[in-house]
């Protein structure tokens, strides 16, 4: 059962979707888009500065009463410093990586600051937690990232988060809901190692592992494992900042495998498709070319990062409406 904060929330998330509708990407947030609230602190010093006031009244001391009107200039100094500081912010997204089912997926967002004036301690966040708070200096980006547990294969959408700021003092808190258009990738979760895979196949002339002969022609790369020759590490991509990776090359023969729909009956479609992601991975890990035969789809077999993913595209996609042949 919500608590009656998280309702609250989730109504006023509503109403700002059905006033201001899904947001371009990217968006330039407005002075009308931000909401403002005192936080608990701006709660606590409004009381101490009314109850300064009223001593200060009650006494007729000045000094008391003009320090009671300095301190709430400086209340609304920063209400409207803290508005400004959002105002006029470009959110934007950024690529996410795919996931599995049952990890978080992490949409990346990307905040740009193109007035001349430092923005502060900005923040987004959903109802899974706050990011870090960071600081744009006038021209500056920087990218943070939102989490939404991926529960079901398929594209997970964004479905709302929030910018944040409560700078100066903490006073008062700044905000802006935002409903964008962004989507990740969710593949199936792997089944449990145990079931064997179909016999494998040896072909001659196809994609093969470096390690195992076939200098021939190059054919692609693949993540390192462990045990791979350091000769035929891709150090110069190494070096451009990419994961550690082993050149493959074509030629001589190559263990090939074809992952079937048909091979697994008895099996619902969730727990093929999780078998099947399965077998995809142990392949990847160990180098071998694989290929995947769906209802409607068939992949032949390949090696590589962008097969991979391929496959697994396929995968998180089978059986719903934006699924690929």
């Amino acid at each position: 059962m919500r608590s009656l904060p998280a309702r609250l929330r989730r109504k006023t998330r509503a109403w700002a979707r059905r006033r201001h509708g899904i947001d371009p990407d990217p968006v330039d947030l407005s002075s009308r888009r931000i909401y403002i609230l005192p936080t608990g602190l701006g709660v606590a010093f409004a009381l101490m500065l009314f109850a300064m006031f009223l001593g200060a009244m009650n006494y007729g001391n000045n000094l008391a009463l003009g320090l009671a009107f300095v301190l709430g200039s400086l209340g609304l100094t920063a209400m409207h410093y803290c508005h400004r500081n959002l105002a006029a912010v470009r959110i934007a997204s950024a690529a996410s990586e795919p996931v599995f089912v049952g990890e978080e997926a992490r949409f990346r967002i990307a905040l740009e600051n193109h007035a001349p004036l430092a923005r502060h301690e900005l923040t987004l966040g959903n109802d899974q937690g706050t990011s870090r708070p960071v600081r744009l200096d006038p021209g500056a980006r920087a990218v943070l990232t939102v989490n939404v547990a991926a529960q079901r294969r398929g594209y997970l959408p964004l479905d709302h988060f929030d910018i944040a700021t409560r700078h100066p003092f903490g006073l008062f808190r700044a905000w802006a809901y935002l409903h964008m258009d962004v989507k990740c990738v969710v593949y199936p979760r792997p089944a449990p190692r145990g079931l064997p895979p179909p016999p494998v196949e040896t072909d001659t002339g196809g994609a093969q592992d470096s390690a195992r002969g076939g200098d021939e022609d190059f054919a692609g790369l693949r993540s390192f494992h462990p045990g791979d020759s350091l000769r035929h590490v891709a150090w110069k991509a190494y070096a451009r900042g990419q994961e550690l990776q082993v050149k493959v090359y074509a030629g001589t023969a190559v263990t090939s495998h074809l992952f079937d729909w048909e091979s697994l009956p008895g099996l619902d479609v969730e727990a093929r498709l999780s078998q099947l992601c399965r077998w995809i991975e142990d392949a990847y890990a160990a180098g071998h070319a694989f290929g995947i035969k769906l209802p409607g789809v068939d992949l032949p077999a390949d090696i590589g990062p962008a097969h991979r993913q391929r496959c697994l595209m396929s995968l998180a996609l089978f059986g719903t409406q934006e699924s690929q042949p």
